[in-house]
């Protein structure tokens, strides 16, 4: 069992808290690590390491630090198959599944430290007395980056590159269910000691993290409680936060689209990671005129997925994180049932060793289920009938959440409506399309702050004005 270890200022660390936690593999439910339990000392010192490289980070020229970002993205893609097998080790993610991801995470990258050789860091403009004004945009200093477990590189990776293109350091805490292929990505590091941080923990580590008085920005992925915590955290503190956070995102299925092709697309999108992502499909409101005909082959679809040890290549789900996740999808199918659902396949506890739960498809579903209001983060696709496109639209945008959103429909009208649902993402036609260039921000309890292109490097950086006024003489 490998035991895990902070990286702090270019050295592997050991933890000044006393406990440890297990990494635990949900396939077959053996310790396969041990690491620190986290403590504010820890943060301490890898916030003191940040501070201290900022300054020599900062002044290097945009054109090194990308260059020197895109040779440590060029060395972890030279290791995705590995990084791929730690996942599937720490939480389960399919290898085919995992590497796909963590190559996406490469290239994203790459691509956003790249806009920093475009980025405005320094605009001047003539003003009409004949002066100038002079709009700087400085680093930020330290940025904190919280991690959830479901995607453990790719959402570091995600997180980095406007921050370091821009000048910043960062202390990055991984989620304590999903260490080991962060402490890998260390163990590849190829930037100045002190520019990343490793601090590994559950609360013990996060909290005096989010609320470090030295810390000048909190980039945190996680659960609608825990980033309520961070942002007051953050507020006390007086830094930024950009916060994205729990979903519950709906589909509305038209009545004049490809009912077989529409219901594998809504499969994949409801059960691909086992339904582990933040915008997988959660709620799928279908037209009565082709309800019946979509449930039947969204069930077809449903049971080709087969579940196992996602170190087989024929596996096309792995098992749930743990217990405690699958419990709460066991918990909301069972109260769906209790209050009039129908389970159409699925919906049971597999026998044997370790965290499976099948692909599952529920009809008959209504508001007053957990299934339907409540994040579920797990393989169910809950259906529930609408009488029109409008009444999708309407039953779509009754929630709290408001990360993304899909549409499936050939009517231009409709199409053009689907940009009313409050989400930061809309996919028409196409779960988790478009390129790299998107820019969004969550609605409602979904989160807080813009990230993607510009917007990210806009977060990165503090902008102040020198005004130049004419020349009299």
């Amino acid at each position: 069992m490998k035991t895990l270890q902070n990286y702090i200022g270019g050295t592997w660390t050991n933890s000044q808290g006393p406990n440890r936690l297990t990494v635990v593999n949900p396939s077959t439910e053996e310790s396969v690590a041990e690491f620190p339990e986290g403590a504010a000392a820890d943060v301490d010192l890898a916030v003191a390491s940040s501070k201290t490289a900022q300054s020599a980070w900062g002044a290097l020229t945009v054109e090194d630090r990308v260059a020197r970002i895109i040779r440590w993205a060029d060395r972890i893609e030279e290791h995705t198959d590995e990084l791929a097998e730690l996942e599937c080790r720490e939480m389960g993610k399919p290898v085919g599944i995992g590497r796909s991801f963590i190559a996406a995470g490469v290239g994203g990258l790459k691509a956003s430290a790249q806009e920093a050789l475009t980025y405005a860091f320094d605009a001047s403009t003539d003003d009409p007395d004949g002066g100038r004004t002079r709009v700087i945009r400085q680093p930020v200093g330290v940025a904190a980056v919280v991690t959830p477990w479901n995607f453990p590189v790719t959402m570091v990776l995600g997180a980095l590159g406007p921050l370091l293109a821009a000048g910043n350091t960062v202390v990055i805490k991984p989620s304590e269910r999903s260490p080991l292929s962060t402490v890998r990505l260390f163990e590849l590091l190829d930037l100045p000691d002190g520019v990343l941080n490793l601090v590994l923990g559950d609360v013990h580590a996060g909290e005096p993290l989010a609320g470090h008085d030295d810390i000048d920005l909190v980039h945190f992925t996680g659960s609608v409680s825990a980033g309520r915590k961070v942002g007051a955290a953050s507020g006390q503190a007086l830094h930024r936060a950009v916060l994205e956070l729990g979903g519950k995102d709906p589909v509305i299925v038209d009545e004049d689209v490809d009912v077989r092709a529409t219901a594998e697309a809504v499969a994949f999108g409801s059960f691909v990671n086992t339904g582990q992502i933040c915008t997988s499909m959660e709620r799928i409101y279908v037209h009565q005129a082709i309800a019946e005909e979509f449930v039947v082959e969204l069930v077809k679809a449903a049971e080709a997925y087969a579940f196992g040890d996602g170190l087989q290549a024929d596996v096309m789900m792995g098992p749930l994180v743990d217990e405690r996740q699958r419990n709460i999808v066991g918990d909301q199918v069972s109260d769906a049932v209790a209050k009039g659902a129908t389970v159409r396949t699925g919906g049971e506890v597999p026998a044997g060793h370790g965290f499976f739960y099948p692909a599952t498809v529920i009809t008959d579903v209504d508001s007053s289920m957990s299934v339907m209001s409540e994040e579920t983060f797990g393989p169910i696709a809950p259906v529930s009938v609408v009488s029109s496109f409008a009444q999708g639209l309407e039953r779509a945008s009754e929630s709290s959440f408001g990360l993304a959103a899909t549409v499936y429909s050939r009517n231009a009208d409709h199409i053009a409506l689907a940009a009313s649902i409050p989400a930061g993402v809309v996919w028409v036609n196409q779960w988790q399309g478009g390129s790299d260039v998107r820019t969004y921000e969550p609605a409602r309890a979904s989160g807080m702050g813009a990230t993607g292109t510009t917007a990210a490097y806009d977060s990165a950086t503090r902008p102040f004005t020198v005004h130049i006024a004419p020349d009299r003489s």
